[in-house]
C-alpha cells in the first residue's frame, strides 16, 4: 500500500525503525491541504485548504506497516485514516479526529521532522511558514 507521510514519519531512519518493510518512494505534495500541529501531543496534521499544500513523501509500506503506524498514531482514536488517489492508485494518509487550536511543536519533535526534510529533500520554508501562527 502507499502511505503518504508528511510529519515525523517523514525522518528515514525514525520510519524504517518503525516500519521495516517500508521503501522511500518519492516527494510529494499534498494540493488543497495546509500543515498545522496540535493536541496535547503538539503532534503535526493536515487540514483543507484550498489554494495551499502540504509537501510530504510517498512510502510503500506493508500490511505489517500500516498496524505498526496504526499503533504509533493512535488509530482510530486521536488520528483517523484518509485516502486519496493519485495516478489511479490509493493513497493513505493521517489526519486528526479533534481539531483543536495550534499548539507549537515540542523541540526533539521537531528536529525530527526538520531531519526528515532534509531525507526527503523537502524545502524547510514550508515548515517554518507552519510555525507562524
Amino acid at each position: 500500500m502507499l502511505y503518504f507521510a508528511y510529519g515525523s514519519n517523514l525522518n528515514h531512519f525514525q520510519m524504517k525503525k518503525r516500519c521495516k518493510d517500508s521503501k522511500f518512494l518519492k516527494k510529494f505534495n499534498l494540493k488543497d491541504f495546509r500543515l498545522t500541529f496540535r493536541s496535547i501531543y503538539r503532534a503535526a496534521d493536515i487540514e483543507p485548504k484550498r489554494n495551499s499544500f502540504v509537501p510530504g513523501a510517498l512510502f510503500k509500506i506493508s500490511k505489517i506497516d500500516e498496524k505498526k503506524l496504526d499503533l504509533y498514531e493512535d488509530f482510530p482514536v486521536l488520528y483517523g485514516k484518509y485516502y486519496f488517489n493519485y495516478n489511479n492508485k490509493k493513497i493513505m494518509t493521517y489526519t486528526m479526529i479533534n481539531k483543536s487550536p495550534f499548539m507549537y511543536p515540542k523541540e526533539r519533535y521537531l528536529n525530527t521532522i526538520m531531519q526528515g526534510y532534509k531525507d526527503c529533500n523537502l524545502k524547510i520554508e514550508y515548515l517554518k511558514n507552519a510555525l507562524k501562527k
